[in-house]
Order: structure tokens, then C-alpha cells, then sequence
């Protein structure tokens, strides 16, 4: 009758190890960054894989006039969307290292909540 007690206690002790490996890999994650690049190297982002943009350099070159706002606005937005996917992959890689092995129904995404 108490031998489904140890398979509880074993499926408790692993559930805490699961939780212990998904904070440590969301630590990592949180330090993930990617750049991201338009208009040949002109404008450059880095993004964290939590999709928050970190840093934007224009090159001066693409400040000289009115005209090329617009140009410098569509390089700004292309260049944060190719940062903000490298950088989502890079996350989804490391979460992936974390839950590679284990039985997860189809569609089911971790970190639950």
C-alpha cells in the first residue's frame, strides 16, 4: 500500500530538479542578446531574446538630410525585427536544452503559466 509513496516522493524530487534547471536556464536566457542589422551594417540593434531592444547605432552617414527619414526608419524597424528573431531563436535554444529529453504532449510550452 506505501509503495506508491516513493514513486510520489521520486516524481516530487523530480519535479523540484525540473523547476531548479528551468530558473537556471531562464537566468541564462534573460542574458541572451542577438544583433541585428539593416541596410548593409548601417544600422545595427541588439535585442534580448525576451524581445526587449538593448542598444541602436545609426551610421552618421545616414544623418544628412530630411529625405532620408523615411530610409532611416524602415532600416531602424528591420534591423530591431532581425534582432529581436535571432535573439527569440537563442532563447528558444537554450530552453530547449532543458527540456530535451523529457515527454511533453504535443504543443505544450514550458515554463507553465
Amino acid at each position: 500500500m506505501l509503495k506508491g509513496l516513493g514513486d510520489m516522493g521520486r516524481l516530487m524530487k523530480q519535479a523540484q530538479e525540473m523547476q531548479a534547471k528551468m530558473a537556471e536556464a531562464q537566468a541564462r536566457i534573460a542574458e541572451i542578446e542577438a544583433e541585428g542589422s539593416a541596410g548593409a551594417g548601417m544600422v545595427t540593434v541588439t535585442a534580448g531574446a525576451d524581445g526587449t531592444l538593448k542598444r541602436l547605432h545609426v551610421d552618421p552617414g545616414l544623418l544628412s538630410g530630411e529625405e532620408e527619414k523615411e530610409v532611416l526608419e524602415d532600416l531602424i524597424v528591420a534591423a530591431v525585427n532581425d534582432a529581436v528573431a535571432r535573439a527569440r531563436e537563442a532563447g528558444q535554444a537554450e530552453m530547449a536544452k532543458v527540456t530535451e529529453g523529457l515527454e511533453l504532449p504535443p504543443g505544450m510550452k514550458l515554463p507553465f503559466g
